[in-house]
Parts: C-alpha cells; sequence; structure tokens
C-alpha cells in the first residue's frame, strides 16, 4: 500500500480488485475507475490476519492440568504424570473423525471472526500412524469447506508416545521410514514440525526427522527452546527452518543463527501467559538481529486455549513490548512469511491476494487496544466479501 504515515496507512483511501488480486492500492483520489464500487464508510482496512502456528484438531480439553499448575505443579512434571501432549493423545485416538471436525470446526469459526483470512493447523495428538494422518485430512478438509486458506503441518515429533517409552529412537524411525514418506505422498502436508525439549524430542531424534522431511521437499520448522535452552534455534537455523516457534530460553548464538539462515521468529503470547512464565522471548535482540517476527494464537487444549488473535496481538504489546503497529506487523505480513506466503498474502498492495479485512475503527492502533472487543465489520477471501457483521 502506499505509505503516508506509520502503519503504511492512508487516509480516504481506495483498493481496486480484480478477480482474486488486488490492482491498485492508494489514495482514492488516483485510484483508476471500475465497474462496481462498494463504499465502506470510512471504516478501516487491513490484510486479512494471518494466524501461523495453531493445533486446532483435537479431541478432549486439559482444564484439570490447568487446575494442577495453578497448585504448583509444572509444565514437566504433568508430562512425567501421564498428563501433557499424551492425554490429548488418549483422547483424539479415541475420537471418531466427525468429532474432531465438529471441535475444529468450533474452534476455526471463532479465531476467523475476528478477521483471519489464512490459518495454519498442525496435527500431534496422534502420535501413531494412521491418527495423524486422519488429523491432517481434517485439517485439510477445513480448507475446503470455509473461506480460509488452510495450511497443515505435519508434527508427529510432538514428544513421544507411551508405547514407545522404551525405545524412543524406534518412533522416530517410524516417523520417518513410514508416516512421513505416506504425508508426503498423498499431499497431507505444507511442512514439518518438531516438539526439540526436554519433555519431547532430543536435538539428535529431531535432527533426523528434519533430514528426512527435508529429504522428501518438505519444509520444517522447529517448536524451540520454550522450557529451556536446548539450542533449538541454532537446529532450526541448521536446517534452513521457515520459522522457529516460542523461543523463550533462545540464547544469542541462537538468535544468530535464525538471522543468518532468514528464518522467522513465532512468539505465542498465550502459553507465555498460560504457563505463567517468567522467561521472555529474546524480542529486542531478534529485532536488532533483523529477525522477522509473527505472532500467533497457539491454539490448542492444554498450553494456550485461545480463539482471539486480536487478545494475542494485545497480550504481545502489554507482555513483550510489541507496539501496535509491530502488532499488526507480526499477525500479516511477517505471519505470511512464517508460512512461505509472503509473496502473494500478508499486504495490500498490487499483485497480492485479495484477503482483507475491514475494521469499525478509526485507526489500525485499536485493533491491540480493546481486550474482548471484536471490531471486525467484513471480510473478503480471494477478492469475494463473504462475511459482514451487517449480515
Amino acid at each position: 500500500m502506499t505509505v503516508a504515515g506509520p502503519y503504511g496507512f492512508v487516509q480516504d483511501g481506495a483498493i481496486v480488485i480484480d478477480g482474486e488480486r488486488i490492482t491498485y492500492a492508494g489514495p482514492r483520489a488516483n485510484a483508476p475507475s471500475a465497474d462496481e464500487t462498494v463504499d465502506l464508510g470510512g471504516r478501516c482496512v487491513t490484510p486479512g490476519l494471518i494466524d501461523p502456528h495453531t493445533h486446532l484438531v483435537y479431541s478432549g480439553n486439559r482444564a484439570q492440568e490447568w487446575e494442577m499448575r495453578l497448585n504448583g505443579a509444572s509444565y514437566a512434571e504433568i508430562a512425567r504424570r501421564g498428563g501433557g501432549v499424551t492425554s490429548t493423545v488418549r483422547a483424539t485416538r479415541a475420537a471418531r473423525d466427525a468429532d474432531l471436525i465438529g471441535g475444529a470446526e468450533r474452534r476455526l469459526r471463532r479465531i476467523c471472526a475476528e478477521g483471519v483470512t489464512t490459518i495454519e493447523i498442525k496435527s500431534g495428538y496422534g502420535l501413531d500412524v494412521e491418527t495423524e494422518l486422519r488429523m491432517l485430512r481434517v485439517a485439510r478438509g477445513l480448507g475446503r469447506r470455509f473461506p480460509v486458506t488452510v495450511r497443515t503441518t505435519y508434527l508427529g515429533a510432538h514428544t513421544i508416545p507411551p508405547e514407545y517409552t522404551t525405545d524412543p529412537d524406534a518412533y522416530v524411525t517410524l516417523i520417518c521410514d513410514e508416516v512421513l514418506p505416506r504425508v508426503a505422498a498423498e499431499g497431507l502436508a505444507d511442512a514439518v514440525d518438531a516438539f526439540c525439549e526436554t519433555v519431547a524430542l532430543t536435538a539428535e531424534q529431531t535432527a533426523r526427522v528434519f533430514s528426512a522431511a527435508v529429504a522428501l521437499g518438505l519444509p520444517v520448522k522447529l517448536h524451540a527452546d520454550q522450557l529451556s535452552d536446548g539450542g533449538g534455534g541454532e537446529l532450526a537455523a541448521r536446517f534452513g527452518a521457515i520459522s522457529a516457534d516460542h523461543l523463550e530460553y533462545t540464547s544469542a548464538a541462537g538468535v544468530a543463527a535464525l538471522a543468518a539462515a532468514g528464518t522467522v521468529a513465532i512468539v505465542l503470547p498465550g502459553a507465555y501467559y498460560f504457563l505463567r512464565e517468567r522467561q521472555k522471548p529474546p524480542i529486542d535482540a531478534l529485532r536488532a538481529a533483523g529477525v522477522p517476527i509473527a505472532i500467533a494464537t497457539d491454539s490448542n487444549p492444554g498450553t494456550s486455549p485461545v480463539v482471539s488473535l486480536l487478545l494475542m496481538m494485545n497480550f504481545a504489546c502489554t507482555l513483550f513490548g510489541f507496539t501496535p503497529e509491530q502488532a499488526l506487523h507480526a499477525a500479516t505480513i511477517d505471519a505470511a512469511r512464517a508460512l512461505g506466503m509472503h509473496a502473494t498474502h500478508g499486504s495490500i498492495e498490487s499483485g497480492k491476494v485479495a484477503d482483507l479485512a475491514v475494521w469499525d475503527v478509526e485507526h489500525p492502533s485499536e485493533l491491540a487496544y480493546e481486550l474482548g472487543a471484536n471490531p471486525c465489520y467484513a471480510v473478503y477471501k480471494n477478492g469475494q466479501r463473504i462475511r459482514s457483521s451487517a449480515s
């Protein structure tokens, strides 16, 4: 968009759309003529928001674990007692497809009601061959039934399932030799993720998964350094990860490696808040190194039961020191970058896909301001108006 001040905000602006693409964005006085004109009544228009890290497909909830944490139990302690990811795995394996679809649809509707037009959805609560594939198929199906672009990520390396506790390397072999080839052959995932942490996979195990993914032509991303500095930043960079997510304990060496690799940092303030963490991601160091920073809901049943990206924009400001302009950038163009979609999505400019959110606000700074509010007036997906608060 033509830059006319902070945010690239254009007063009295116009956007011209031809088919699914933007052909002009700038001052209304300079706009070319169009066959049809829609007056938005002076409302604010931004790119459609992008949520680049979610776990929407699952069954059950972990409210009891939340209560345990409030009573002093740590994330690692709960995991050792059979809670954490493992408890959701049990519920998800037992769920019917219809139940997985119904729960994911409810969460997706709530997220998209706030102007989200693109979302990433991970597997990772099956940890066996068939349930992981079912989760990815459910996620792909959501993108066909709803006016939202869905990017899917295989996260079979979320943790070691109970049946492989005594031989975790055998589970990694299963991922590399059986699951990943099927995921690639069926076109079920746009990327491969892993959780490299003391309660999940080691750096060596993660490297095996990433080597197999890259050999199959699948880009990688990483849950990195959330609970401890396990060298996740450096590991993600070594494999050219498109994103490294969480990063609370990432070292200076990790930040430098991410910058050199061009990896996007995704920070997840909902998980930080919900787990009552004290260690913040190294935001200032990431910015100083030139690492793009995105934000996401991390919507999941255990550590971030969040369905509001607008709320996460506020949390990024109040907890991590973002400005409202940085928060909007992190939920649009840098979120698109974290999904490898920045050439076509995430900003309002000629040639890009016409995914737009229309807001009942006077200025985009208000989007990260009012807690619990949803000022989204209308959404345009691929150039078509798909929702309006007036309808």
